[in-house]
C-alpha cells in the first residue's frame, strides 16, 4: 500500500476506486449529512443527483458524539460513505469539525468540565435543534484533561481524511458559536476557566495589589481569592472579564488552527460566523476581524427568513463579513433555500418576507451574495432533516429527494457561476464612507444594558442601511484601519480606550474626515468617566465642549435637531455643546449647540450631540437619510455609482477578471434605470453585456451612464470593457 493511501486510514480498494476530483471554480452546494438525516438508502441517488444539477461541494457534519461511541472506539462508516460518494460525483467534501458535540460518555467521564453557568447551574447533553444528535454545546475546553481528548479525536479526523481525493477544506468550529451568554446565566465558571481567568490577570497587571486596586477589591490575600463578576456593571472586573472570555475564545480557536495546519499541510482551513460582530462580540465571541485573521478563508451564515428579507440587511451582513476578511476569500457558508416552519423568527411576518421560498428568492438571495464578493456559497441543508424544531427547513430539495422547483434554481445558478470563472478573480472596490468598528463601545454598551448591545447595534446599522438607502456603499472598517477610507463616520462610541482615542486624532490630523456621533470617550479607561467633554482631550479635536448631558433614552425616541440646515431625528442621549474653536453648524429646538465642525491639521470633524443613525434605523425619515447622503459632498466626495431610480443597489466589482456592474433588483416588478458611474474611481466604458439576464433588453452606454433592464426579483450582471 503506498502512503498516500495508508495515511488516509480508509481500505485502499474503496481509493483506488476514487479519482482525483479537481477544484471547483465556484464552490456550490449544502450541508448534506447530519448523522440523522438523510436516510441511508438516498445517499447514492441524492449525490447523482446533485451532481448532475452542478452542485460541487457538499459539507458534512463530523460530529465527536456520533463517531468516538466509546472511548477510543470510533464509528467512521457513514463518513466513510460519504467520502467515496463524493468521489464518485466529483462533489469536493469540506468537513466540518463538531467538537462541540462531545460524546454522551465524556459529560459522565469528565464531570468537571461541564459548563457551569453564573447562577451555578450544569449544563448537561442536550439534542441539537439542527441534527438529532446528542452532546450538544460540548464541553469546557479549559480543562486540559478533556481538551486532550478531542485533540486525539481531531488527529484521527484529520488523519483518516486529509489525502482523500474529494477532501476539500476544514470548516472548524461551525458559526463559532461559543454559548458565553449574558446575565443571569453566563458562562463558564468551572474551576479550569476560573484559573485560566487568574493568568490572564495576573499577565496584565503583574500582581495581586495592582488588581486589588484596578478592580477597586482590596483585601485579596492570594490569587484563589479572585473570581469572575457573576453580574455585569461598568467596573474594570466587568470589562476585564469580557475581553477574557473574547481572548480565550480566539486562544482555542487558534488551537485547532495550529493543529489542523501541523497535521495537513495540503488543504484549506476555513471557519464562517453568523455576522453577528455588531451584537455577539461580548456575548458570543462574534469579531469578524479576528475569526479571519485566523484562518484561510472566512465565511458566514445568513438566513433571510430569520433576519427579514430587506435588501440592505443581506448586504450589512455580506458587507461586514468582507471587512473583516480583509482581502481574503470568503463565502456564504448557509444560505437560505426552502422555508422556515414555526420558528420565532418568523411568526407575525409577511409571507413574502422571507417565509415561503420561491424560486425567484432563491435566485436573488444567491446574486446578492455574489455581488456582495462571496465566491461561494453552501445551504444549510441540501435535503431538510425530518425530525426536531427544523424539520423541512432551509434546503432546496423536497423531503423526499425530489428536486423541486427551487433546486432547480439552485442548479442553474451553479452550473452558470462555474462556467464564468473570471467574475470571481474581480471583487468589490472599497467603498465610499466607512463605518468605524471600535470592540470597547460594543463591549460597554453590554455591561450597561446587562447583556444587550441594542443601542451599538442599532446605531452601527442604522448608519450603514441610511448610506444604502442612498445607494452609497459604506464598508465597515476596524479602527485600526482608519486611514484606508477618507470619510468615516463613529457610531456610538460612548467608551474609547486611550488608543483608539489617539488613533481617531492621528487620522483627521493626517488629513481624514470624522463624523462622530455623542459621548466620544465618554467613558474611558477602567469604565470611568472623563471630568471634561470629549474625553482624551478630543475636544480639541472637535473643537467643541459639552456644556449640558441627558441620559434619557425613553424620552428620546423622537428627538430632532438641525444639522447644516436638515432637519434629522436623534435617539438615546442629548450631548450640548460649547465652542472651544469649532463653528456651530446644528442646534436643538431650544437653540443649544447640537453639532460643531472642525479643522484640525489636514482633516476636518463634526460632532453630532446625538445618534442619528439610530434614529434612522428606527424611523427611516426622509431628511435623516438625505444627511447621510450629503455628508458626502460636505466631505468633496462624489459616490462611485449613482442610480436614477430608488430600491435598487448597484455594485462595481474590479480586478484581474475585468470590471463588473452587478444591479439588484429585489422587487417584484422589472425595472428599467441608469446607472453613473464615477469616471475618476473606475475608467471609462464604451460597452457592456448581461452575462446574467437574457431576455431583457441590451445595455447602453454614453458617457459611464449605463442604461439597463432588471428583472423582477434578479440582478443583472454587466461585464464592462473600455
Amino acid at each position: 500500500m503506498n502512503r498516500r493511501l495508508f495515511l488516509t486510514g480508509l481500505p485502499a480498494a474503496r481509493l483506488l476506486n476514487a479519482q482525483s476530483t479537481p477544484d471547483p471554480v465556484f464552490p456550490y452546494g449544502a450541508v448534506y449529512f447530519r448523522k440523522s438525516n438523510p436516510p441511508e438508502e438516498d445517499w447514492a441517488k441524492d449525490h447523482r443527483i446533485a451532481a448532475q444539477m452542478g452542485i460541487n461541494n457538499f459539507r458534512h457534519w463530523f460530529m465527536w458524539s456520533a463517531i468516538e461511541v466509546a472511548p477510543g472506539k470510533f464509528d467512521w462508516r457513514d463518513y466513510d460513505r460519504m467520502f467515496e460518494l463524493a468521489a464518485e460525483n466529483g462533489i469536493k467534501v469540506t468537513v466540518s469539525e463538531m467538537i462541540t458535540a462531545a460524546p454522551e460518555w465524556a459529560f459522565d467521564k469528565y464531570p468537571h468540565a461541564r459548563y457551569l453557568a453564573s447562577d451555578d447551574s450544569v449544563v448537561n447533553s442536550q439534542i441539537s435543534g439542527s441534527s438529532a444528535t446528542g452532546g450538544f454545546p460540548g464541553l469546557c475546553l479549559d480543562n486540559e484533561d478533556l481538551k486532550g481528548r478531542a485533540e486525539l479525536f481531531l488527529t484521527a479526523l484529520i488523519e483518516r481524511y486529509r489525502n482523500h481525493p474529494a477532501m476539500w477544506a476544514w470548516d472548524l468550529w461551525n458559526e463559532h458559536a461559543w454559548p458565553g451568554g449574558a446575565p443571569p446565566k453566563m458562562l463558564c465558571y468551572c474551576e479550569a476557566t476560573q484559573k485560566k481567568f487568574r493568568e490572564w490577570l495576573q499577565k496584565k497587571y503583574g500582581t495581586l495589589e495592582n488588581l486589588g486596586k484596578a478592580w477597586y477589591r482590596y483585601s485579596y490575600a492570594e490569587w484563589q481569592n479572585v473570581h469572575p463578576p457573576r453580574s455585569l456593571g461598568g467596573y474594570p472586573e466587568s470589562l476585564d472579564w469580557l475581553e477574557f472570555r473574547t481572548d480565550n475564545q480566539f486562544r482555542q480557536l487558534q488551537w485547532r488552527v495550529d493543529l489542523f495546519r501541523k497535521l495537513d499541510k495540503r488543504n484549506r482551513v476555513t471557519a464562517h460566523g453568523i455576522a453577528s460582530t455588531l451584537e455577539g462580540l461580548p456575548g458570543a465571541a462574534n469579531n469578524e476581524w479576528r475569526s479571519a485573521a485566523q484562518v484561510d478563508s472566512w465565511g458566514l451564515t445568513w438566513v433571510a427568513s430569520r433576519k427579514g428579507s430587506e435588501l440592505w440587511k443581506q448586504f450589512h451582513a455580506l458587507d461586514l463579513t468582507r471587512a473583516g476578511s480583509r482581502g481574503k476569500a470568503f463565502w456564504h457558508a448557509e444560505a437560505q433555500a426552502g422555508p422556515l416552519w414555526m420558528q420565532p423568527q418568523v411568526i407575525g411576518r409577511p409571507r413574502e418576507d422571507g417565509r415561503i421560498t420561491e424560486p425567484k428568492d432563491v435566485r436573488l438571495w444567491n446574486l446578492i451574495s455574489m455581488a456582495g464578493g462571496a465566491t461561494g456559497i453552501l445551504y444549510p441543508r441540501w435535503r431538510p432533516v425530518l425530525d426536531g424544531p427544523l424539520f423541512g427547513a432551509f434546503g432546496p430539495m423536497g423531503m423526499d429527494g425530489s428536486i423541486t422547483p427551487r433546486a432547480e434554481m439552485a442548479g442553474q445558478v451553479a452550473r452558470w457561476a462555474n462556467q464564468n470563472p473570471n467574475l470571481w478573480k474581480s471583487k468589490p472596490v472599497r467603498g465610499d464612507v466607512g463605518i468605524v468598528f471600535v470592540p470597547e463601545s460594543e463591549v460597554f454598551n453590554f455591561v450597561q444594558q446587562q447583556g444587550s448591545t441594542k443601542h451599538y447595534a442599532e446605531s452601527a446599522r442604522g448608519a450603514y442601511q441610511a448610506f444604502f438607502d442612498s445607494n452609497i456603499q459604506a464598508d465597515f472598517v476596524h479602527i485600526d484601519h482608519l486611514r484606508e477610507y477618507p470619510l468615516v463616520y463613529l457610531p456610538y462610541p460612548i467608551h474609547l480606550n486611550t488608543a483608539s482615542a489617539r488613533q481617531l486624532d492621528q487620522y483627521v490630523r493626517e488629513g481624514g474626515i470624522l463624523v462622530s456621533e455623542a459621548l466620544p470617550g465618554y467613558f474611558g479607561e477602567r469604565g470611568k468617566v472623563g471630568t471634561r467633554q470629549p474625553n482624551y482631550g478630543l475636544d480639541t479635536l472637535f473643537g467643541a465642549r459639552e456644556s449640558y448631558v441627558e441620559f434619557t433614552p425613553d424620552l428620546l425616541e423622537n428627538l430632532t435637531l438641525q444639522v447644516q440646515g436638515q432637519s434629522i431625528g436623534g435617539r438615546y442621549f442629548l450631548q450640548q455643546f460649547a465652542l472651544v474653536g469649532g463653528t456651530q453648524v446644528g442646534a436643538y429646538a431650544d437653540g443649544t449647540i447640537a453639532a460643531v465642525e472642525n479643522k484640525v491639521g489636514k482633516g476636518r470633524t463634526l460632532l453630532l450631540g446625538t445618534f442619528p443613525a439610530a434614529s434612522y434605523f428606527l424611523h427611516h425619515a426622509a431628511g435623516t437619510r438625505n444627511f447621510f447622503a450629503r455628508l458626502l459632498n460636505w466631505a468633496a466626495f462624489k459616490p462611485l455609482a449613482t442610480t436614477s431610480e430608488t430600491g435598487l443597489h448597484a455594485r462595481f466589482h474590479s480586478g484581474p477578471g475585468g470590471s463588473y456592474l452587478w444591479v439588484v433588483n429585489p422587487g417584484r416588478t422589472p425595472r428599467t434605470l441608469s446607472v453613473s458611474l464615477d469616471a475618476t474611481r473606475t475608467g471609462v466604458f464604451n460597452r457592456g453585456q448581461d452575462l446574467w439576464q437574457t431576455g431583457t433588453p441590451a445595455v447602453k452606454i454614453s458617457g459611464n451612464q449605463i442604461q439597463l433592464t432588471v428583472e423582477d426579483r434578479n440582478v443583472a450582471v454587466i461585464r464592462l470593457e473600455k
